[in-house]
């Protein structure tokens, strides 16, 4: 267990709804300490790219106003949220890092987690950074620039929910929205050192549909694994505008995470049986957080999967994706895009049906695999990624072999293709400070055990980690009241 923060800006959204309830403090508060935050992780990180503080202030004197009356709209009534600017928000410009999108709107329609978030009270501060229309693992765009790690502002926040990941960790609010195609919530937390949720497939409803298909998710990038889970009892609920929802979850995302670790089957695979140079320090931590699942008393093996690395499938679908973003864009338009993107885009749109089709079928046989390996142990460990953050601006690392972000992502986008569930939360620090992460991966529709097992580990002072060095020049908050 970890000391309580004292300042309004580092209390989770379970926390600042327990003051709202007593009247410890109220949501006017704690939205004015986290625009405070907002501002200076902006100034450190560049992690917005809209700060609403008319609008958060004036959503903050609303919901202080229901807390006062008894009547709160609902279990965020009063939390600050920010949302990745790939996600529709009403009244507010979703740009998507690129120059190619007209700011004008009209922005008339929220995506279905903001309108669930919007009707449980939360107030929403602003839109984070993305690189453009989210295609890779880190963060900086043509039109918002690069977006710095809070731990080192040279270093990337990873991607491409990047932003999100920096705000969290700086406490420019406690929950964010973030989007997962290929590990994009479970990298920038791996590197930013927060939690991250890939629930499965459909469990939280996206609209409008993503060019990326049946890889893309919506997820709660939070503090810890209970925030996360308060978070998903809100935005899982059902909307009509997305008809491959898997509709309510079964049970309370919360009341779940009571539940024992103890007899837990659990498979730790420290490279997933390929050949990933993981970095020493990594493999360690890593090692030791598996440890403690041990100590709680989950059955533990140490084996791998035996799959085979998809990323020719996943690349075959991913840059197919980012072909048909870019399909509706003249030359004129094209060229504006950032350079990157329009090599894969360029690579999509040389594919095949039948290309398309042989990937799904891989697609399929790494599912069926991990079903049958799902039928033996409840909960797969991973490294969340074989390194620390690196340079910022820079697709790959600097001197590194590889051509694109996938090639030092072997451990996310796998599970995009499978649909499972998996979560990153923080589990040390390397020499210079930066924070690793451990991946949690369980069987499709085992969210609720994902989230009971990361509790676990936060209860247990595993992701306890030192906060940023950014957050010291942070304002310090009102301080929360005896």
């Amino acid at each position: 267990m970890t000391t309580e923060p004292t300042h309004l800006a580092d209390l989770t959204a379970t926390r600042l709804t327990a003051g709202y309830a007593t009247g410890e403090f109220s949501p006017v508060e704690a939205v004015r300490a986290v625009l405070e935050r907002a501002e200076s992780a902006q100034a450190a990180t560049n992690c917005f790219t809209r700060i609403d503080a008319d609008a958060a202030l004036s959503g903050a004197a609303e919901s202080a106003a229901r807390w006062r009356a008894k009547e709160p709209a609902g279990p965020v009534d009063g939390v600050p949220v920010t949302v990745k600017d790939l996600i529709l928000t009403r009244g507010t410009p979703t740009l998507r890092g690129s120059r190619t999108v007209r700011a004008e709107g009209p922005w008339e329609e929220d995506a279905p987690s903001v309108a669930r978030l919007r009707e449980s009270g939360a107030v929403f501060v602003g839109k984070t950074t993305t690189p453009e229309f989210g295609w890779k693992g880190v963060t900086d765009s043509p039109r918002h620039g690069v977006t710095g790690n809070p731990y080192d502002p040279a270093r990337t926040a990873g991607g491409s929910s990047g932003g999100s990941a920096a705000a969290v960790a700086l406490g420019a609010g406690p929950l964010s929205l973030g989007t997962d195609g290929g590990g994009s919530v479970r990298i920038p937390a791996s590197f930013c050192g927060i939690f991250a949720l890939k629930a499965t497939y459909g469990r939280v409803p996206l609209y409008p549909a993503s060019p990326f298909g049946t890889l893309a998710h919506v997820g709660p990038m939070t503090r810890d694994a209970a925030d996360a889970a308060l978070m998903m009892e809100v935005i899982c609920g059902p909307d009509w505008r997305d008809w491959s929802q898997l509709g309510p979850a079964a049970g309370s995302f919360r009341e779940a995470l009571a539940g024992p670790v103890s007899g837990l089957r659990v498979a730790f695979s420290p490279s997933l049986g390929w050949d990933v140079p993981v970095a020493p320090e990594i493999a360690a931590a890593v090692r030791s957080a598996v440890g403690t699942l041990a100590g709680l008393g989950a059955v533990v093996e140490e084996i791998d999967p035996g799959i085979t690395d998809p990323v020719a499938a996943f690349h075959t679908l991913w840059f197919s994706g980012a072909a048909r973003v870019v399909q509706h864009l003249d030359d004129e338009e094209r060229a504006l895009l950032d350079p990157g993107l329009r090599e894969v885009c360029e690579q999509g749109a040389r594919y095949s049906a039948l290309d398309y089709l042989a990937a799904v079928d891989t697609r399929m046989a790494l599912g069926q695999a991990m079903g049958r390996f799902h039928s033996a142990y409840d909960l797969l460990v991973t490294p969340t990624l074989p390194l620390t953050a690196f340079a910022a601006g820079t697709e790959v690392p600097p001197g590194s072999a590889h051509t694109r972000w996938t090639g030092w992502t072997p451990f996310t986008y796998p599970f995009n293709l499978t649909q499972q569930p998996a979560a990153s939360l923080p589990c040390g620090v390397d020499a210079d400070g930066m924070p690793i992460g451990v991946q949690l991966v369980g069987a499709r529709h085992a969210d609720a055990l994902v989230l009971r097992a990361a509790h676990a580990l936060y209860e247990a002072g595993t992701a306890a980690i030192p906060a940023p060095p950014a957050a010291r020049g942070c304002p310090q908050s009102p301080v929360v009241r005896p």
